[in-house]
């Protein structure tokens, strides 16, 4: 009863606020929009609200600020740089600029829940554009997940920002895509960024319709995509199929190369080929027994590293191993003391082994704590506090 009683009391002093700096809000634009957004994703839709902003007969935007978060990066965000380059009034995260003016927000690829203060603050919400298909893939990474998955179509929901949870609101707009084949997650981010831009425009031009035909999300079918973490790009050579390291390759290898283990040294593999594409690949060999997953055998007239994994062999063209190597040269350099010519053995050291990082990071993470208890009790110990 009080919890309810004192929301209510907030509602009606925000929407007072609202009220009283914005005036009544407008039925139709051009309207007052204060974007909040971080990345390339987010950069495509400000693109499109900037252009929206040009002087023409009916504008749809005629007031644009945009939210950023802080960055250690020496050259920005990229939502922080593009309104640089247009001149945009820029907020730095928890600032979020002059109260109660804007008729509505926009958010894309931001990473921090709003209050419902702030949200109250909008007449029309704050509308979200998510690259998914929703309620599939709700969270911060959808368009990796999809692509980890194996997704075959995903798509954009334009959505209303609640409270308190990611990616749970309704449904204002939704449109589905088909996944090219072999696509990857940084290309397929810029068709999706496109298509939110497009959507976004789209329910601007008629937004109180629209808000009047949105719709709750179903509550089948809901996936949950976490943040990508350095561990996801270990390879798992004895659980992981040449699909699913394809797959993960596709997913977040052009911006975190995925890792294993070699004679005790941490290496990346890029460039991963399908094993049934190279040409003259003996069939029996690829269906050998007793060759254990990580094991590393060299296709000579591909240049291709050949390694065993679950039900399956996958192909790497390029190893970075203290510095970038082709296969050829880390067959050479490395490989080749394991071989003989023609042979089939492998020697028992001679393979890639999954790189665990968890163990890795606990023992730092124990270092850590015990660095700061001997750090603490010196302090006390100077102070003469014991």
């Amino acid at each position: 009863m009080r919890g309810g009683l004192l929301r209510a009391w907030r509602e009606g002093a925000a929407a007072a606020r609202g009220l009283a700096e914005l005036g009544p809000p407008r039925g139709k634009p051009p309207w007052r929009v204060l974007f909040f957004g971080t990345d390339d994703f987010a950069v495509e839709s400000l693109r499109a609200l900037e252009a929206a902003r040009e002087p023409r007969e009916e504008p749809l935007i005629d007031r644009l600020e945009v939210v950023t978060l802080p960055s250690p990066l020496l050259r920005g965000l990229p939502v922080k740089n593009c309104a640089q380059q247009f001149k945009l009034p820029t907020h730095e995260w928890p600032d979020t600029g002059p109260s109660g003016q804007f008729d509505v927000g926009v958010v894309a690829s931001f990473g921090r829940l709003l209050s419902e203060d702030l949200i109250l603050q909008f007449p029309y919400g704050v509308l979200n554009v998510h690259p998914s298909y929703l309620p599939r893939w709700r969270g911060p990474a959808p368009i990796i997940h999809a692509v980890l998955h194996g997704d075959t179509v995903t798509g954009v929901t334009i959505m209303q920002i609640k409270p308190k949870r990611f990616d749970v609101g309704p449904i204002i707009k939704q449109e589905r895509y088909a996944v090219p084949s072999q696509c990857t997650a940084k290309e397929l981010e810029a068709i999706l960024s496109k298509l939110g831009a497009n959507m976004l425009i789209s329910v601007l031009k008629n937004l109180p319709e629209s808000l009047k035909n949105k719709r709750e999300q179903p509550n089948e079918g809901v996936t949950f995509a976490p943040k990508v973490t350095v561990a996801m790009s270990c390879i798992k050579w004895e659980e992981q199929t040449p699909e699913q390291i394809l797959r993960l390759q596709h997913a977040i290898g052009p911006t975190l190369p995925l890792q294993t283990l070699w004679m005790g040294n941490t290496v990346k593999l890029l460039d991963f080929v399908e094993v049934h594409k190279l040409c003259s690949f003996a069939d029996q060999l690829l269906n050998e027994h007793g060759i254990v997953p990580g094991s590393v055998l060299y296709h000579k007239s591909s240049q291709t590293l050949v390694v065993r994994c679950k039900e399956g062999w996958v192909g790497v063209k390029t190893v970075i191993l203290k510095k970038k190597l082709t296969a050829a040269d880390f067959y050479n350099g490395y490989l080749h003391p394991w071989f003989q010519q023609n042979s089939k053995t492998l020697h028992g050291d001679c393979r890639f082994h999954t790189l665990k990082l968890t163990t890795v990071k606990k023992t730092k993470e124990k270092e850590m704590v015990v660095h700061n208890i001997k750090q603490k009790v010196n302090e006390i110990c100077q102070t003469g506090q014991l």
